[in-house]
C-alpha cells in the first residue's frame, strides 16, 4: 500500500526555514521569519534570551525598514518614472551592520510580507551569509 506523503503546513514551512536558517547561516545567533502583512514575528531560535517587547519590536522595525513610509514613496516615484504598475517591491534584501553582530533581512521571493531574519556575530563572512541564506530561501521558496 503507497503511502500519501503530506505537504506540510504554512507554519511548518516557516519553523523549518527558521531552523534550516539557525544551522546553516554562518556565525549565526537567531534566525527568524516576519509577517509584514498581519506585524508579527512569525517563528524564531535564538542561542540568547531576549525580552518579548524586543522580539515584539523586531516585526515592526523589519516593516518599517522594507515598507516604512518613505521607502514606499521612493518605489513609486521609481515605478511612475519607469512606467511599472506592479505590486512587487524594490527592496528585496537588506544587510545591517550593529556594534557586534550583522542582520540580514530577506524578503521571500514568492510571499513578498513574508521576510527571514538572520543575526549573525560580526565576524562573519558576508559573502557566505548571503551565499547560504539566499540558499536556504530559495530552498523553503515561501
Amino acid at each position: 500500500m503507497a503511502t500519501k506523503r503530506m505537504t506540510p503546513g504554512f507554519s511548518d514551512q516557516v519553523m523549518g526555514l527558521v531552523k534550516a536558517l539557525r544551522n546553516d547561516a554562518p556565525d549565526c545567533v537567531a534566525s527568524g521569519v516576519v509577517d509584514m502583512s498581519t506585524g508579527m514575528l512569525l517563528s524564531y531560535e535564538t542561542v540568547d534570551n531576549h525580552p518579548p517587547e524586543v522580539l515584539d519590536l523586531l516585526a515592526g522595525a523589519t516593516l518599517d525598514l522594507f515598507q516604512g513610509r518613505t521607502v514606499v514613496m521612493i518605489e513609486d516615484i521609481f515605478k511612475e518614472r519607469r512606467g511599472i504598475e506592479s505590486d512587487q517591491h524594490f527592496f528585496q534584501e537588506i544587510l545591517v551592520n550593529s556594534e557586534n553582530l550583522t542582520h540580514l533581512f530577506i524578503r521571500m521571493s514568492e510571499q513578498q510580507d513574508v521576510v527571514a531574519v538572520v543575526v549573525c556575530r560580526k565576524s562573519v563572512n558576508v559573502g557566505m551569509l548571503f551565499a547560504q541564506t539566499r540558499r536556504v530561501v530559495r530552498e523553503y521558496g515561501l
